[in-house]
């Protein structure tokens, strides 16, 4: 008889499975606990005419594969875009990123930055114990206790001394002495983001990229786990239906996933406890105004200002936002482990939109044609120093139950898009060999 292997989850690591299975001989089924496919790269396409997707999504992936994919998927129709990133600072806006950038930030800052990153050493920093003191070994003090530290607060809602660095790879850039000084005494300097330009769907959002992924016909929404039994294989839904499967690919996050099997040891549940993930609330505005920007992402240092970051849907694509308007997109982070959001979404939208006005991207006379907050459960992976050794435990135990687990949440990494589809081939493959 055919193989039957199920998905948990439809979003970029779960169509990724689906992807690599669908020329194989098994029967794959797709279940989500949303009433459609997507996950956080969901898009709303707002009967206002604005476009927002679930989070600033955009395509930079360097593997040419991926690219042909997403291109063919929507028949060559996407943007090419410089990326622009800017800050805001106590009501300085500097380019990205800040550390060879801080032209015209006060002078008795940058001396002292300046001054600091000479002194330093970094042959001394070869095994840096955590975050904190990776910043201090590559920024000095100054600089670090006055942007990246109070970002991670902002960002990922615990101290830089709790986390480890095993998440930087290219985000956060080391520049020379001589790059700190230029970027000190001239307003531009050469582009050394690790991201110079992107793709974006020209029209539908994000969630075009991903459409032609998804099979109606092979998927089952409003199906919420509720039961995973190893023993018997087969999982339980909350709306009464019960499925078996020969092997089973899960994008669910892990925190949720690990009580819902039976049999779970109390360590693993306890290890699966520890994994910390930040929550977000995404407020959407809509301006009756254009260009309120010239950059697609901005980094709010301040901390009492309410959000961490800004993006601007319509500077992905013209079709994001109605003619002769411009959108925002603000991020509040929170963690269920560190920062509880306890307030309605809808409660942060005039805060926002003060903060918004404070900064002087909006205007207090403008037209606001759409506003609406959302949040999202899951949204970054904390990197602290729990998630190592808790990773390692509830990674161990899936795989002796032969459960095979992919994207954001289910790897519990720090994942771009393609990363995440690729996860879930490769989560596939880890299925497949388990059927023989």
């Amino acid at each position: 008889m055919t193989k039957k292997i199920a998905i948990l989850g439809t979003g970029m690591a779960g169509l990724g499975a689906g992807h690599r299975l669908k020329s194989e001989p098994v029967d794959i089924q797709f279940f989500d606990k949303n009433a459609n496919y997507g996950g956080v790269t969901t898009t709303m396409e707002l009967p206002s005419g604005f476009t927002f997707d679930y989070g600033p999504h955009v395509s930079f992936t360097k593997d040419e594969r991926i690219q042909d994919l997403l291109a063919g998927n929507v028949g060559g129709a996407y943007e090419t875009i410089q990326y622009k990133l800017n800050n805001y600072w106590q009501g300085h806006w500097v380019t990205h990123p800040v550390q060879n950038n801080m032209f015209g930030l006060p002078t008795d800052l940058v001396t002292k930055v300046i001054c600091e990153f000479a002194d330093l050493k970094q042959d001394e920093q070869a095994s840096p114990a955590n975050y904190e003191e990776w910043l201090l070994g590559s920024y000095g003090a100054t600089f670090s206790q006055t942007f990246p530290m109070v970002y991670t607060l902002k960002y990922h809602t615990t101290a830089a001394a709790n986390m480890s660095t095993e998440w930087i790879g290219p985000r956060m850039y080391r520049p020379s002495l001589s790059e700190v000084v230029l970027g000190s005494l001239v307003n531009v300097t050469p582009n050394i983001h690790y991201v110079t330009h992107f793709r974006y769907p020209t029209r539908g959002g994000f969630m075009s990229f991903i459409h032609p992924f998804a099979d109606p016909s092979k998927s089952r929404f409003d199906h919420r786990l509720v039961r995973l039994r190893p023993k018997d294989q087969t999982l339980e839904f909350a709306n009464g239906a019960t499925v078996s499967y020969d092997g089973v690919v899960s994008s669910i996050p892990l925190p949720d996933l690990i009580p819902l099997i039976e049999g779970a040891p109390k360590d693993v549940v306890e290890a699966a406890e520890k994994l910390a993930c930040t929550t977000c609330v995404l407020v959407n505005i809509g301006v009756a105004r254009p260009d309120i920007s010239d950059v697609h992402i901005s980094y709010f240092y301040d901390p009492d200002i309410v959000f961490t970051r800004a993006s601007f849907p319509y500077k992905m694509s013209p079709h994001n936002a109605p003619a002769g308007t411009s959108s925002i997109q603000t991020e509040i982070y929170g963690s269920n482990k560190y920062k509880p959001i306890d307030k309605d979404p809808d409660e942060y939208i005039q805060p926002v939109i003060d903060d918004l006005i404070r900064c002087g991207l909006l205007e207090a006379g403008d037209a606001i044609l759409e506003k609406r907050a959302m949040k999202l459960d899951y949204a970054n992976i904390i990197f602290d120093l729990d998630r190592k050794p808790s990773l390692e435990t509830v990674h161990g135990y899936l795989d002796s139950i032969g459960v095979a687990y992919c994207g954001r949440y289910g790897d519990w990494g720090y994942m771009w898009t393609d990363e995440s589809f690729k996860s879930g081939e490769r989560a596939a493959e880890t299925a497949l060999s388990r059927l023989s």
